[in-house]
Order: C-alpha cells, then sequence, then structure tokens
C-alpha cells in the first residue's frame, strides 16, 4: 500500500465511521420509542409481560425491567437466587416443534495455618440485592433438609459402555474456495450463495452415497448475512432455519440423542435428515476442534487422520465423534474398570448438589487488573500461559458419597483434620477477610453483578462471602505472602479417587506423541496436521473436562411471528425476522449419567490456584502469579498470566508449566478493557515469533 491509498482508505474508513454514529443514533431513537410503546401498554389493567415481550422482541425479564408493574406475582416475591448454568457444556437446541436433548496441584509454598487462623461463622442470611450489588450465592439448607442433598440421583451412575461407537462418512469444505475433500478425494464445488439447501445439494451432487457429518474449514457461511441482523447469534438462527428443500431437521436415531440445531456465535451445528429419513447429516465447525490459520481442507483431514491413529494406541474402540466433549466423554467412559473397585460406575449426585455445584463453581480466571492497581504506561508486556493446564489437575477427583461438614464441625477438628480436609476433595462455603498489610492479587472468587460472573477482591480488610474449591483455600491459607483469614461456614467433602486419571494419562502420552511429531516431520504439511492434531486432543480434555460439568439444559425453538401468543411464558427471546420467533428457555437437569460437576469444579479450582502458585519440584522452585513482584501483575485469562517483567520459571514441555507465549517492549499504555489487552497480545506474541525466528 503507498501513501495515497492508505490516504483513501482512511478517507473511507472515516466514512464508515460517520454511517455508524448515524445509525447508532436511529437505533437509540428507536429503542427509546419501544420502550415508551412498552409502558403505554403497561398501562392497559390485563397486559402481561409475556404478550409484550415476544412483541418488543426483548425476554421478560428486558420487560420487566422497563414496566415493573408488569412483574408476576412469584417474580417480585421471589427473591431465592437460582442455580446458573455451566460455563462450558454443549447446550443442545432444535427447532420448532421442540426437542430437548443433553448436551490437584502441586503444594503450594508455606506451612497450613494454625488453627486459631480458622473460625467458624453462622452462614449469612441472603438480602435482595441491587443491579449493581454481588449477586447472592445459594447455601445448604439447615438440618435435614439440607442433609437430604448429600446423596446420589436413584438409579443413575455413569457406566462402561457395551457397545462400539459407529464412525460417521467425514468430508471437509472450505466454502470461500469450494474445495470439498472426501478421503483421498479432492472436488471443487459450486455453493452459489452458500446457504444449507445450497451446501447439502452440492455435497451430495458429488457424493452420491452422501456424508454424514461435514466439517465447514474456511467461509463461515451462516455469517454471510450478518449485515441484516444485530447481532451475530440472529444471523446464526437465521441461516440454521431457512428452509433446505427435500430435508428437515433431524429428531435423532438409534442411540444418537443429538437433535435440532445448536445455535451458537462461532460454532453453530446444523443437524438434518431428509424428508424420507434415509439420510442424516451434521454442517459443523472446525472451529470446535482447532484454530486454522489458512489450513486447506486436506491438511484438516490429515490432522484427524493422525488424532484418530494416536487415540487408538490407548483405546482400541476408539471413535471421533462430532464434537471434543462428545468425544471426550465417549472415550472416558471407556476407562471405567470392568471389575473391582468402581466397576458398577460412579453415581450422580443429587440434583440439589449439582445445581449448588453449577451456581458456585466458575470455571477460568479472566481478569483485567488497570490504573492505579498497575501503572498507567507499562515497561513491557509479558504473556506466559499454563501448557495443556488441565491435564495437571485429574489426577485426583472426588468419587463416593459427599458428606456435609459444619462449620460447626470443622472448627472441631485437630489442625492435622483440617489441613487434611483442605488437602482433599472439597467445595467450601466461606467468607473470606483480605489482611491489612495485603498488596498483591486477589485470591479466591467472590459473587459479582451478572449471571456467573465472578471478581478477586484485594483491597485490604476486604470481607465478602463465597464458596471455593479445597486448592484454593488452602492456597490463600498457606500462600508465600500472607495467611488470609478464612471463616469456614458450611462445606462439601468427598473421598479421593482417581476416575479420570487413567483417561488423562492416555490422553497426554497421545498429546505428547502428536507434539513431538509436529516437531521432528519433515514435511511441512504433515507437521502442520500433527500440530493441529495435538492442539484437537487438548480440546478432547478441556471439552471433556467441561462436558462433566452437565448444565441445566437449554431448549431452543420457533414460533410464527403471527402466534407469538404460543411463545412460552418462561422463554428468552434469543431472535426475530418477518416471519419466525426465535426463542429458547431452560427445562433443568437431564438424566445424563454422565454428569459429574464435582469433577470440573475440583479441576477448575486447582487450575486457579496453580495460576497463583505452582511448585516445580525437579527445579525446586515456584511460579506464578504470587511469585511476580506486585503490581506486575496485568491480567489473567483462563490459563494464562500477563505481567510487566520477564520470570525465569522453568519449562520442560510438561502439562502445567508455564510457557512464553508473547513479549512486547514498551513503554505501553495499560490497557483499559479486553480488546485493548487482546491487541496488545497479538502484538507481544508476533513480536516474540520474530526475535524468536531471528535467533
Amino acid at each position: 500500500m503507498d501513501a495515497q491509498s492508505y490516504n483513501a482508505a482512511l478517507a473511507d474508513l472515516r466514512a464508515v465511521r460517520d454511517n455508524i454514529k448515524k445509525t447508532r443514533a436511529a437505533l437509540t431513537k428507536l429503542e427509546a420509542e419501544r420502550d415508551k410503546q412498552i409502558a403505554q401498554l403497561a398501562t392497559y389493567d390485563k397486559a402481561k409481560a409475556e404478550r409484550i415481550a415476544p412483541a418488543a422482541g426483548l425476554s421478560l425479564a428486558e420487560v420487566v425491567d422497563r414496566a415493573p408493574t408488569l412483574a408476576p406475582q412469584s417474580l417480585a416475591t421471589d427473591t431465592t437466587p437460582s442455580p446458573q448454568p455451566a460455563a462450558v457444556a454443549e447446550p443442545v437446541t432444535a427447532p420448532q416443534p421442540c426437542v430437548p436433548q443433553p448436551t490437584p496441584s502441586d503444594t503450594p509454598a508455606g506451612e497450613m495455618a494454625r488453627p486459631d487462623q480458622l473460625h467458624v461463622a453462622e452462614p449469612p442470611v441472603a438480602q435482595p440485592a441491587r443491579d449493581d450489588e454481588p449477586r447472592a450465592l445459594p447455601s445448604i439448607p439447615d438440618g435435614e433438609a439440607g442433609d437430604a442433598w448429600f446423596t446420589h440421583t436413584k438409579n443413575l451412575a455413569s457406566t462402561r459402555p457395551n457397545f462400539v461407537q459407529q464412525t460417521r462418512s467425514t468430508v471437509f469444505l472450505d466454502t470461500d474456495t469450494g474445495v470439498l475433500v472426501h478421503r483421498n478425494q479432492t472436488h471443487h464445488l459450486d455453493l452459489g450463495s452458500r446457504t444449507a439447501a445450497e451446501i447439502l445439494t452440492a455435497v451430495f451432487h458429488v457424493l452420491p452415497e452422501g456424508a454424514e457429518r461435514i466439517y465447514i474449514t474456511a467461509g463461515d457461511p451462516w455469517h454471510r448475512d450478518v449485515g441484516r441482523y444485530p447481532y451475530l447469534r440472529d444471523a446464526v438462527a437465521a441461516w440454521l432455519n431457512a428452509p433446505t428443500p427435500g430435508w428437515r431437521t433431524d429428531t435423532g436415531r438409534g442411540r444418537d440423542r443429538m437433535a435440532g440445531h445448536f445455535v451458537h456465535a462461532r460454532n453453530p451445528v446444523a443437524r438434518y435428515m431428509r424428508d424420507d429419513e434415509s439420510s442424516h447429516v451434521e454442517i459443523r465447525s472446525m472451529g470446535e476442534w482447532f484454530d486454522l490459520d489458512g489450513d486447506d481442507p486436506a491438511t484438516a483431514r490429515d490432522a484427524f487422520v493422525l488424532l484418530w491413529q494416536a487415540l487408538r494406541r490407548h483405546w482400541d474402540d476408539a471413535v471421533l465423534m462430532g464434537s471434543p466433549s462428545q468425544t471426550g466423554r465417549d472415550l472416558w467412559t471407556r476407562t471405567i474398570p470392568a471389575r473391582g473397585q468402581h466397576a458398577e460406575g460412579f453415581p450422580v449426585l443429587s440434583e440439589e448438589l449439582r445445581g449448588l455445584l453449577h451456581a458456585t463453581a466458575g470455571q477460568g480466571r479472566n481478569e483485567l487488573i488497570v490504573p492505579p492497581r498497575v501503572q498507567e504506561r507499562l515497561p513491557q508486556l509479558v504473556e506466559y500461559d499454563r501448557t495443556f493446564a488441565y491435564a495437571k489437575h485429574t489426577w485426583k477427583s472426588p468419587v463416593g458419597t459427599p458428606r456435609r461438614i459444619t462449620g460447626q464441625t470443622f472448627a472441631a477438628w485437630s489442625e492435622k483434620e483440617q489441613t487434611r480436609a483442605l488437602y482433599g476433595c472439597g467445595h467450601w462455603h466461606i467468607r473470606v477477610t483480605v489482611p491489612d498489610t495485603w498488596d498483591h492479587v486477589g485470591l479466591l472468587p467472590a459473587p459479582a453483578p451478572g449471571d456467573r460472573a465472578w471478581h478477586y477482591p484485594a483491597t485490604p480488610g476486604t470481607t465478602f462471602t463465597t464458596w471455593a474449591g479445597g486448592p484454593e483455600v488452602h492456597t490463600a491459607l498457606s500462600n508465600p505472602l500472607t495467611p488470609w483469614k478464612i471463616e469456614v461456614l458450611d462445606g462439601i467433602l468427598w473421598d479421593d479417587g482417581k476416575p479420570l486419571d487413567d483417561w488423562a494419562k492416555k490422553l497426554k502420552e497421545a498429546w505428547a506423541n502428536l507434539t513431538a511429531q509436529a516437531h521432528f516431520q519433515q514435511d511441512a504439511q504433515q507437521a502442520r496436521a500433527a500440530h493441529l492434531a495435538s492442539r484437537a486432543v487438548r480440546s478432547i480434555l478441556l471439552y471433556g473436562i467441561g462436558s462433566f460439568a452437565q448444565r441445566p439444559r437449554m431448549v431452543t425453538g420457533t414460533t410464527p411471528r403471527n402466534a407469538e401468543r404460543d411463545v412460552p411464558p418462561e422463554a428468552e427471546i434469543v431472535g426475530f425476522d418477518d416471519e419466525l420467533i426465535t426463542w429458547q428457555k431452560p427445562t433443568g437437569f437431564s438424566r445424563d449419567p454422565n454428569a459429574h460437576p464435582e469433577w470440573a469444579a475440583a479441576i477448575w479450582s486447582g487450575a486457579r490456584a496453580a495460576l497463583l502458585t505452582q511448585r516445580h519440584r525437579a527445579d525446586d522452585t515456584y511460579a506464578g502469579a504470587l511469585h511476580a513482584a506486585p503490581g506486575t501483575v496485568i491480567a489473567f485469562r483462563t490459563d494464562a498470566l500477563y505481567l510487566t517483567q520477564p520470570q525465569t520459571w522453568p519449562h520442560h514441555h510438561e502439562p502445567g508449566d508455564y510457557l512464553l507465549k508473547g513479549h512486547l517492549t514498551g513503554p505501553l499504555t495499560a490497557p483499559a478493557n479486553e480488546e485493548e489487552l487482546l491487541t496488545l497480545r497479538d502484538a507481544g506474541r508476533n513480536a516474540l515469533a520474530q526475535t524468536q525466528k531471528g535467533a
């Protein structure tokens, strides 16, 4: 680009900016008019929020927020917080008619706190919170009502399967170029405007025997009309629900309970079957497995072949299913012992405890620390990412019937018993006080305003009530700086077991083998395919763990615009066009035999604790945020740390090791939001890559 074209592009960009301003102003005016009409409708004596919501294209909660007089009596009086869904499992959606479907680390530095640093207190009474106040977390009821939660769901347990998964004929399609790869054959398709109907027609034209799974490697056809919709999700829903002559939405078959479309902004799943039910096919995004960076469909196919070969070394009956989470859970069930302990399976917790864990056990720590807690001008930005992090924390998991440990019981224990409990597999309801001399990052998650939102208080003297896993509580008590004050209110304690150890070891071996292939392979395409396959193994473990959390089912459906009164009253409107209203509603927990949120919660807690402090026994040293100087930690992003100073933490290419991922020299303006952080992150990764390439 020369100076003339550069200046011309700037002029075009300014025009786009001005158009955005005009469009935003028009949208604001329309929204104000909509809210005014809602207020007018609310003056009618018989006005109902469930009638107004679909007409306005809002959820019930949004309508009630604009017109409080429309709140149903049950909503106006019930302040009991409900369990929130987990962050990672794949929800299931279906168009009208609705078809529901399922979807610890090494010891930190320091000694265990003395018994006088542990306290017992009465559980706080939940009070209604304002919109700007942290949400209230649920607690276990007192007495027999709460004790009844500590059991398993009757006749529901994870057991070893007695069947072999069926393979699906799979093709890889680039919808930008029309290149289709099927086994060792390459075809060039005319996809027209890239609707689902045109993709199905083109694929089945060149492959008369058809395909059961179509992976889109590039093109994102579900975003083709994104300019017509305010949100990506709306554009995706419209693409999924567009007419497909000769096909209709799949309703499942045989053992496969997957049915309907999965509406996701980036990685949706379209499921169709012939009108005569002779063929079933899924259209999925390759992004579920790994990120492609301009790789062609043939490289994606080679990655899947290498992945399957690596898994077959450990599982004779390994089959790659549609998503990493499905594959991960299926492979895990094939490690359940056939005899001996746990041969009868792993029972599923009561629905009450599962709901509690969903509401109180978050996943990754995502936090941006801004001035004045850090400098406004940063000397540099250094990114460290924990390699294959969750694989580090699968060696021990909760098993058996959980026990309730009340605050009084915990306080009555000896120091040795308390230490053993916090080293064990537990989930604790605690009141936390930040030490008066504290000058580093926060250690424990606290509920913040908004669904599933968490923050990490670090201001000296701050007191808050929360739930946390044993690894985090132990870290707060024995961190290398200053012990925090922890008051135990209640707790859940399991026996220690290894239900995931064999599964994770096999995946780690497959990952190590593929990583080595990527490093030593002389053929560039095969080296790239091996790297992508190693990333797919990571996804299998990561999303497999997330699928154990088993979020409450969310069902999506559509209703004609002229029949908006038929939208279920408890549904949330998620999109609409001239013909259809798209909505979703929760339907509670399914009887999923592989629902084990206690396993996901324990792993997530261990991973968050390791972001703070992690011991490397072989090197006799520690790594983590607490081993960086105060004021040098800029951000946490799940498995990554962003600092203003480089560290000498060991990296031996083992799960959990901190890998230097990016390094950007300053001075730099401290990021004020996630977008600015990601911009600096990408620049730092590019800068480090150039430095390493030069070296």
